[in-house]
């Protein structure tokens, strides 16, 4: 993407449509493209015109959409995170199997998504998270705030598991949680590279036995 600072001037250029519905249509589809785009390539690699182009938003209309360039990267960041809290919301408080079940069930599904794209995409988070050091610093804070909301929805999950028996009230699940984060976006970032589900098979598996120091579960 064109180099990116955070001192960006917000500017106005082009033709601005004269329908607000059109220019909230067509913010979405930059964000929603935006994102596919940056979970295959990351921030770095893409330029702003292939995602313009993708769209068919003409490149002087850019800035009616968005006041600089580091502000289209926050919304990414902020449409991906909200979009994978909910993922997160739907298999972990999925009362019809049990809490650590429900985890196994992120695991496969998150598995077989990186699967149906052949292992180009990754985590959005994650891939901005390397990039940090070339992104605005306003980046940061908004990634770490975004990996943390994912530990809380985990620890969650894993506290549900605590009240139904499954975990020992000895297991710490706010650490467990933050370890389950660093390890699976290890992992996902060293599948993307071998193209493999294995490495998130590895580190799942190793996860739910270290679990099972804390009590019986059925990985």
């Amino acid at each position: 993407m064109d180099k990116i600072q955070a001192t960006d001037a917000p500017r106005r250029r082009g033709r601005p449509p004269k329908d607000q519905s059109r220019v909230a249509e067509a913010r979405a589809r930059l964000i929603r493209v935006g994102v596919a785009t940056l979970t295959e390539k990351g921030f770095s690699a893409v330029g702003i015109d292939e995602i313009l182009k993708s769209v068919g938003v003409p490149k002087g209309s850019f800035y009616h959409y968005f006041g600089s360039k580091a502000d289209f990267g926050l919304a990414l960041i902020d449409a991906y995170a909200e979009y994978f809290a909910g993922k997160l919301d739907r298999w972990f408080l999925d009362e019809s199997c049990p809490p650590l079940q429900r985890l196994q069930n992120f695991v496969a599904d998150a598995r077989d998504g990186m699967a149906r794209y052949d292992f180009k995409r990754g985590c959005l988070v994650g891939n901005l998270g390397q990039e940090m050091g070339t992104l605005p610093e306003a980046f940061r804070e908004r990634l770490a705030d975004t990996f943390k909301d994912w530990e809380e929805r985990t620890a969650g999950c894993l506290k549900a598991a605590q009240a139904a028996g499954e975990l020992s009230q000895d297991a710490d699940c706010d650490h467990l949680a933050n370890f389950f984060w660093i390890g699976w976006e290890g992992a996902v970032l060293r599948s993307k590279l071998e193209r493999s589900a294995t490495p998130l098979d590895q580190f799942a598996d190793g996860f739910f036995k270290l679990l099972q120091q804390y009590g019986e579960t059925t990985p």
